[in-house]
């Protein structure tokens, strides 16, 4: 495969076919307009690279279509320019499918162009649709077997988490703790909207998703009821932090509460306080609810066996 004398010709816009491996799914209008005032005023610096076809009508006439290979942002943000031609050097010789991917991952790659999931993709085609191995492919572009691998598990999130990723919500470095909670869907959903609600950093995040695998290897198995998760997922949404239960069965165990700064704290022991007043017996002055009579040794017993609720509730008896 050659240029035609790697010269450069100019061709009609709209003769200009999308490249259908393209790997780029997103494109930021307002980059785009960018580039377009830029081109108005200096022109298109960059040619593009495309293919040459011969088509025939059905009358038998021939018309010429040339097929893109790299450079659609270019394209898109020449027809807003309103270009009529467009500067592009012509690979010569019958490009495969599988070259017209690889040709626009590379070009993308070496242009920083590609956001973590459409580049996941792209390997995930090269491998699903056109056979290559992890190495080949990190050959191809001059990356390493893990890069390769490593971007492939990011489709192994959610929807909503590779969306996130996608549109720069949260970075590749969160993507990290997130998969290490891979083989426990709700943590890992609990984790990202942390991420998310409190700006987490990538440090922090690591640091909740260590704890957690960490708590899942120690813990003995059969701590692991369902009251303990039922619970601790109740008192996790109720503080809005996590919290976890370490259960030593019979001889009872730890909540441990996650804060992040002294505000965090505060609003926790807050709400703490909230549910312990709501909880708390009624003071003297305020009316009791009717109830059927007792007797007056029934209410001895009462008495002697009512459990000392002031010191049950006091807040010292909870560590955060």
């Amino acid at each position: 495969m050659e240029f035609y004398n790697n010269s450069i010709f100019w061709i009609d816009v709209d003769k200009i076919k999308p490249n259908p491996f393209q790997p780029r799914r997103e494109f930021d209008e307002a980059r785009l307009q960018d580039l377009a005032n830029s081109i108005r005023q200096y022109g298109v610096l960059q040619p593009l690279v495309v293919t040459r076809n011969e088509i025939q009508r059905e009358d038998g006439s021939m018309y010429t279509e040339y097929e893109l290979i790299s450079g659609e942002r270019r394209l898109r943000a020449a027809k807003l320019a309103g270009l009529s031609q467009i500067p592009a050097i012509i690979r010569d010789g019958e490009q495969t499918d599988k070259m017209k991917l690889e040709l626009a991952i590379i070009e993308n790659l070496q242009r920083e162009d590609l956001n973590p999931i459409d580049r996941a993709r792209s390997f995930k085609q090269l491998v699903e649709q056109f056979g290559l191995k992890h190495t080949e492919i990190a050959e191809k572009i001059g990356k390493s077997r893990e890069y390769v691998s490593n971007s492939l598990r990011l489709l192994m999130m959610p929807d909503e988490i590779q969306t996130a990723l996608s549109e720069g919500k949260i970075s590749e470095g969160h993507t990290r703790p997130i998969l290490m909670l891979i083989d426990r869907p709700e943590e890992q959903t609990v984790l990202f909207k942390e991420i998310m609600q409190k700006r987490l950093t990538v440090r922090e995040a690591e640091g909740i998703a260590r704890r957690i695998a960490f708590e899942k290897v120690r813990k003995p198995k059969h701590f692991f009821s369902p009251d303990i998760i039922e619970m601790e997922e109740k008192l996790t949404e109720t503080l809005g932090t996590r919290v976890q239960i370490e259960s030593k069965g019979e001889a009872g165990g730890k909540i441990h509460i996650d804060y992040f700064n002294d505000a965090d704290l505060r609003n926790i022991l807050d709400l703490i306080k909230k549910n312990l007043a709501e909880k708390a017996p009624p003071s003297r002055g305020s009316a009791a609810p009717e109830s059927a009579p007792i007797s007056e040794e029934e209410q001895k017993v009462l008495q002697n066996d009512a459990p000392q609720e002031e010191e049950t509730y006091k807040l010292d008896s909870f560590t955060v």
